[in-house]
């Protein structure tokens, strides 16, 4: 081998060598070594760091949903159905009707809203002569219950007759409940009695009221 050919043969060792040029066993085998790319590596980064952004904007969204909730929630409580800290009302169904009658359906609404009604003309709901119809929180200020009752004579003795009556008895009442108070009212269903009493007129409803403080009532 001439002299004058090794410059040319030593050139081509260099680009054979140079980084990133592939040898002849990986070009024959199909392998190639690839380099690794910057801007491939900077943009897995950028989508981690807008994928943690989304995160925490699904988090933080989650937090004023679950506040926004808590706070309706708190709002109903003061406006429609009033705070524990604001006012209270418990009310009591009192049976003190004599023998001579029977209940046949009860029905008692607080400021136009049903709060219990229940017929059974088998008797049944004398049998519970004192029961609670309501208790919890209302809003404070001027409330209204009605009770609306049917009732029907016994006719026990010569008065089997008056089995074929049914009594309604209707009654309403208006109480003020107080911020910071809690209000019993009982509605005492009683018989006025004395012969010169009618059996459509001697059924009444009275109704005793009891105010305290929350805390002391407690």
């Amino acid at each position: 081998m001439s002299h004058t050919r090794w410059p040319t043969l030593l050139v081509a060792a260099g680009i054979l060598l140079a980084p990133g040029f592939a040898s002849s066993a990986e070009v024959a085998s199909g392998t190639t070594r690839e380099e690794p790319v910057a801007g491939s590596t900077e943009g897995t980064a950028e989508f981690n760091r807008e994928l943690l952004t989304v995160e925490q904007q699904v988090d933080s969204l989650k937090e004023r949903v679950f506040r926004s909730k808590a706070t309706l929630k708190l709002l109903k409580e003061i406006v429609i159905e009033g705070s524990s800290s604001g006012a209270r009302a418990t009310i009591w169904h009192v049976n003190k009707l004599s023998g001579a009658f029977r209940v046949e359906s009860v029905q008692y609404l607080l400021d136009g809203q049903s709060k219990f009604s229940k017929a059974d003309p088998g008797g049944s709901l004398d049998q519970n002569r004192e029961f609670k119809i309501h208790d919890g929180a209302v809003p404070p200020g001027n409330h209204s219950l009605s009770v609306d009752l049917k009732i029907r004579p016994t006719g026990a003795g010569v008065f089997t007759y008056a089995r074929d009556y049914e009594i309604n008895v209707r009654s309403s009442y208006a109480f003020a409940a107080e911020l910071g108070k809690t209000c019993t009212v009982r509605a005492v269903l009683s018989d006025r009695g004395g012969v010169v009493n009618s059996f459509e007129e001697r059924a009444k409803v009275d109704f005793e009221l009891k105010c305290e403080r929350i805390a002391d009532g407690k």
